[in-house]
């Protein structure tokens, strides 16, 4: 049984820490207190996300070969593959829901660290861009923002949609895809 959150929908920029003057926005750097969005922490509705992952999905069919990464959007779930086709790591994480398009994509860039340009105090870590959202803005993997020092959402909430386009994910998967996914790896998304 999947369980939904509800979605927390805003758009916002980010600076990657030690980058040039030049900004970069990520669509899925999700979070507002301004604008009539709610910033509010979910409801903890979801198993822990040791218990889901005792029940992960099976990789889905025709997502490439070789090592990538596959992210299933409906599913908000994503498997690390291995060169031999191996799964080596799957988790539940929180998206919006068919952001982005489903297609095949490289990794970009990454930063350890980075933060809102628009909404004050929400930052997060172990950013892996890997798309553009429907605004332009970059879409990745990270960890689950946090606002003034507070996660946005906990980890027993992965799983659900939760988010305006990036791949929110818990601290350590998403360092694991932060040192396994280098910019050129392919990410695969599925519907």
């Amino acid at each position: 049984m999947r369980y939904r959150a509800a979605v927390v929908v805003a758009i916002c920029t980010v600076l990657a820490v030690g980058a040039p003057a030049l900004a970069t926005q990520d669509a899925g750097s999700e979070t507002a207190s301004a604008g009539g969005v709610d910033v509010s922490p979910l409801p903890s509705i979801a198993p822990s996300i040791t218990e889901s992952r005792r029940f992960a999905p099976e990789l889905p069919r025709k997502t490439g070969e070789g090592r990538r990464v596959v992210y299933s959007n409906s599913l908000q779930w994503v498997w690390v593959v291995d060169k031999n086709d191996e799964v080596v790591r799957s988790m539940p994480v929180s998206g919006r829901r068919g952001v982005p398009a489903p297609g095949t994509y490289k990794v970009t860039t990454q930063s350890a660290w980075s933060f809102s340009l628009d909404f004050e105090g929400v930052n997060f870590r172990w950013m892996t861009r890997f798309a553009l959202g429907p605004d332009g803005g970059n879409i990745g993997f990270h960890e689950i923002p946090r606002k003034n020092g507070k996660p946005m959402q906990t980890e027993s909430q992965l799983g659900s949609f939760a988010g305006s386009g990036c791949v929110r994910m818990a601290t350590e998967d998403v360092k694991f895809i932060y040192r396994w996914a280098k910019p050129g790896t392919t990410v695969i998304v599925t519907k």
